[in-house]
């Protein structure tokens, strides 16, 4: 059995839902990368690189090409962040990262980019139906998450923004497609989202923060 192979077998049934192991694995090592992301510790881009590689696995499995093009997209923006975090950062008086909120010119470009990547996204999706049967989900879930990403790398607070919003659509897509790890953890992620969002809010009025080096546009 080759590793590709076991990682897309069934490692349990919950709910009359089969889960696999990449799905499993992939959405734990996600849950951890958040959670480190909350705690503004650097080893959160590894963790979120190491699931994007299991993750690709458990998405070609439902055949989701969205969702593999997002995970080899979020190994890409993971090393980005971890190199922006290692030069660039801004320590708070704790010792972790200081993080602030966007100006207005930053919200209106994450806010721009994410409703063009997805009309640019869901538009090529739906040309081409053999990539993702739910091209505009798919193509939402892809670029939102790129967007949040973007916006954890320059430590900005409306980054736990961004993934509510993906959340709102990833959980019933995850399900559907018979991923139902993913769908539970999803749930997970949004109690961590506002728990961080709350968090960064509270510290970013309390240690103004200037931006990242390295992670300017």
């Amino acid at each position: 059995m080759t590793a590709l192979t076991w990682l897309n077998a069934e490692a349990f049934t919950v709910f009359g839902q089969k889960v696999i192991w990449s799905d499993m694995i992939g959405n734990l090592m996600g849950l951890a990368a958040l959670a480190l992301g909350w705690r503004r510790s650097i080893w959160t881009w590894p963790a979120q690189l190491l699931s994007g590689l299991i993750l690709i696995a458990a998405y070609a499995s439902a055949h989701l090409a969205g969702g593999v093009g997002k995970q080899l997209l979020v190994i890409g923006v993971a090393a980005w962040g971890w190199n922006a975090w290692q030069r660039g950062r801004r320590q708070a008086q704790d010792g972790t990262l200081a993080v602030r909120t966007a100006t207005w010119t930053e919200r209106g470009l994450l806010l721009g980019g994410a409703a063009l990547g997805t009309l640019a996204v869901g538009g090529l999706f739906t040309l081409f139906p053999n990539l993702s049967w739910s091209p505009w989900a798919d193509a939402y879930i892809f670029v939102g998450t790129i967007v949040a990403m973007v916006a954890q790398a320059r430590g900005l607070v409306e980054f736990w923004f961004a993934w509510l919003l993906v959340d709102l659509v990833g959980v019933p897509l995850a399900f559907t497609n018979g991923l139902a790890f993913s769908g539970l953890v999803y749930v997970v992620y949004f109690a961590l989202v506002l728990w961080g969002a709350h968090d960064w809010y509270q510290r970013s009025r309390t240690t103004p923060a200037p931006a990242l080096e390295g992670a300017t546009a």
